[in-house]
């Protein structure tokens, strides 16, 4: 039998790992753990009240995934993203989101379906009214994520999310230096449109045309302001 085989005492620590996945997570998605930042095993379980076991396991998950280094005998590395790194993420996510969007209008799911976009579009409205940035980039990241899971492709999903927890340190990093993007909200509102009717290569399209342009405002403020690497 495996080492790794399904135990009680290893499914009992499935919790644990989960919590230390999930709070390592936040702190690097929320600037807490900035990029380059490096920690000892000790010290990330010591930060989190819990032994070494569980954190060595959700260092692992997150390294998978493009978020940590799992340096040998030092702990782990946030892993520092280039202007250079988030023009490839981008490029995948594009592909991603684009195909996500083709399949959501082939579906043709209940129109009931499109309430949480139609909402995230409504606060994404709201939040440019009162120039939130803030709000309004937690509207789109809803907006984005309704649209993945309208797809129905659980492989497609788990990769676009990957992808876009990568990028989520460059969206905080530039939310504040982007101008205010009614243009935005303006391509959203059409997408929606395509996804009612069921017009897939419409919306496949729209989308690509939309990722591929914020992408280049998102990089191009990178270099502008020599953020450097996030």
């Amino acid at each position: 039998m495996s080492a790794r085989a399904d135990t009680p005492a290893r499914r009992g620590a499935q919790p644990l790992v989960a919590r230390a996945y999930a709070e390592i997570k936040r702190r690097i998605l929320d600037g807490e753990y900035p990029a380059g930042h490096q920690a000892t095993e000790p010290d990330v379980a010591a930060d989190l009240g819990m032994s070494r076991t569980p954190v060595r396991e959700a260092l692992i998950r997150l390294a998978q995934e493009g978020l940590v280094e799992v340096v040998p005998r030092r702990g782990m590395r946030v892993v520092p993203l280039s202007p250079e790194d988030m023009a490839e993420i981008y490029e995948v996510l594009t592909a991603l989101e684009s195909e996500a969007a083709g399949l959501a209008a082939r579906r043709r799911p209940d129109p009931r379906r499109f309430d949480v976009i139609a909402t995230a579009v409504d606060d994404m409205a709201a939040a440019l009214r009162g120039r939130d940035l803030r709000a309004w980039a937690a509207a789109d990241e809803r907006f984005h994520r309704a649209l993945l899971d309208l797809s129905g492709n659980r492989r497609l999903i788990a990769l676009a999310v990957t992808m876009w927890d990568q990028v989520h340190r460059a969206r905080l990093a530039t939310v504040r230096l982007r101008p205010l993007p009614y243009r935005s909200n303006t391509e959203h509102r059409a997408l929606l449109a395509a996804l009612r009717r069921g017009d897939e290569q419409r919306a496949r399209d729209l989308h690509r045309q939309h990722r591929l342009r914020t992408a280049r405002v998102l990089i191009s403020l990178l270099r502008q302001h020599d953020v450097g690497e996030v």
